[in-house]
């Protein structure tokens, strides 16, 4: 859908009434105070009250969605083309600081050319406020949730209309920094067509989703439902506790884990988590198939989830820089939202290409695994399949471990370290085994504390074994939520500063002709 094709864009008041309860929106408005207008601008002024029976370009207030508390700011893009000048600001800031004050989640919808050409410089600043204000929620630990409409440009799109935990856009909404008018007037030719539409800065990993307005109470719900921490039950110990590394040799599961068959992130998702919440891209421009970020809840405990996609022929969904920057994205938003953060290890290794080289891949690695390390918010991770390379450690800390039985992390594919130490690929199976990269060698290092049985072989039983996964996570999330960050974080230090110890690391690591030519 192009910007320039007709639909029908809902006022401040429709918005409101199409997303909140039936009769729960209450106004927290109150008069506004204009700066002084001269006597053009104060006709302007009254003009565009008499045409859209409000008072200004944005309205403020709460109400109900699903039952559950919102405050919402919501622009009238009919007033002064929904501008942001004194009074509309001091009123955005007004209703950011009373939802943080009273802790509730904030959703704005806005539909703005931009900062008030007619207050100048001192609207132009404004921005700045606005920003501290949402800055100030967001630091609460209370969720922003942002719904881009059309149009949306200028200042509020280069300050609150981009800074949402999660951000979705109107179907054809217009959004962008230079508005296609002053474009085309500056530079003497139209802006390119299709290029600040929606669905474009969807696919471009800038904004989460494109949903119609009738649907944004769907999507507000299922994120409050992850984001809004309700009464937790205990959660009983699961069975899986008590498994035990698998005794298959190690190149018995390579071949296992590499079944194209074998269930996936999105089968894990998809059968055996609630409440799944999508989300696209880095937020920077940037949207790579090679992992997947999502909020979603395991029983009943939340959490950010990212991790590695499987190939889906003919698409290449190896891991390249931006999956990571996509990653560190989720470690934000666990971070800042207080929800504990689940990674999933399943990959044949990082991309191997000039794009990835030159787009920095190993610095992403060495950042995720900066920013894991000392992530503060319980972590978990997964070995779901293989676990190869770099893509593969780049999310593997954590404070507990869980992994499928046939699970394995190695440096490099065996055949690639095959290849190395003996120069022919023909040795793969023998050094698997001697590098210790199966769970059995983990779970002796201490690096993997929970087993999830396959039985015999998770691609022969994919939602009984996911549903099984999914009990492992909700347990460890909820053992870990009992802990306090002061106390996890020396615990996580400490884990990976043992590795390699002699207290725990297995003889001999290499088969006796390694390096032999």
């Amino acid at each position: 859908m192009t910007a320039s094709q007709k639909i029908k864009h809902l006022t401040a008041a429709e918005l409101i009434a199409t997303v909140l309860d039936p009769g729960s929106y209450r106004s927290w408005d109150s008069p506004v105070v204009d700066p002084n207008p001269g006597p053009e601008y104060r006709q302007e002024l009254e003009a565009a009250r008499m045409k859209t029976g409000v008072d200004e370009s944005v309205l403020t207030g709460e109400g109900l969605i699903r039952g559950r508390r919102v405050a919402v700011i919501v622009s009238e893009f009919r007033f002064l083309a929904g501008s942001i000048g004194h009074a509309a600001a001091e009123r955005i800031v007004n209703a950011a600081e009373r939802a943080t004050g009273e802790r509730l989640p904030l959703l704005a919808g806005p539909a703005s050319g931009g900062t008030r050409m007619q207050e100048g410089t001192a609207a132009f600043l404004s921005m700045v406020k606005i920003t501290a204000a949402v800055r100030a929620h967001r630091q609460a630990g209370l969720s922003y949730l942002v719904y881009l409409r059309h149009p949306t440009t200028g200042g509020v799109m280069a300050s609150w209309g981009s800074l949402g935990h999660i951000t979705v856009a109107e179907p054809g909404a217009l959004l962008g920094f230079l508005g296609p008018r002053v474009y085309e007037a500056l530079h003497g030719s139209p802006f390119p067509e299709n290029v600040q539409v929606a669905e474009n800065l969807f696919d471009k990993g800038l904004v989460d989703a494109v949903v119609p307005p009738w649907q944004l109470s769907d999507v507000v719900d299922r994120a409050l439902n992850i984001l809004v921490a309700g009464p937790q039950p205990r959660v009983r110990p699961p069975r899986t506790l008590t498994t035990k590394p698998s005794d298959a040799g190690a190149w018995e599961s390579i071949t296992i884990s590499r079944n194209p068959q074998r269930p996936d992130l999105r089968q894990l998702l998809t059968s055996a988590a609630r409440d799944v919440l999508p989300l696209n891209g880095t937020g920077q421009g940037e949207k790579d198939p090679g992992l997947l970020l999502a909020l979603a809840r395991f029983g009943q405990k939340s959490c950010v989830v990212i991790g590695h996609t499987r190939p889906r022929p003919p698409q290449q969904t190896a891991m390249g820089p931006a999956s990571l920057r996509e990653a560190r994205r989720g470690m934000r938003l666990a971070e800042e939202l207080g929800l504990p953060l689940v990674t999933v290890i399943d990959t044949g290794g990082a991309a191997l290409s000039k794009e990835a080289e030159e787009g920095g891949l190993a610095g992403e690695i060495a950042r995720s695994l900066h920013d894991l390390i000392g992530l503060r918010s319980p972590t978990v991770s997964v070995m779901l399949g293989q676990g190869t390379g770099g893509g593969a450690l780049a999310l593997f800390p954590a404070d507990r471990t869980i992994a499928a039985q046939h699970a394995w992390l190695s440096p490099l594919p065996p055949e690639g370290a095959s290849a190395i130490v003996h120069r022919s690929t023909d040795f793969a199976p023998a050094l698997a085994e001697a590098q210790g990269i199966n769970v059995a060698s983990l779970y002796a290092l201490g690096m993997v504390e929970h087993v999830v049985d396959e039985r015999p072989d998770a691609a022969l039983e994919g939602r009984a074994f996911c549903q099984r996964l999914a009990q492992a996570i909700e347990f460890e999330l909820a053992a870990l939520s009992a802990t306090g960050l002061d106390e996890l974080l020396p615990q996580r230090l400490e884990k990976y500063r043992q590795v390699g110890t002699l207290a725990g690391l297995p003889q001999p690591i290499l088969p006796a002709t390694a390096g032999v030519p």
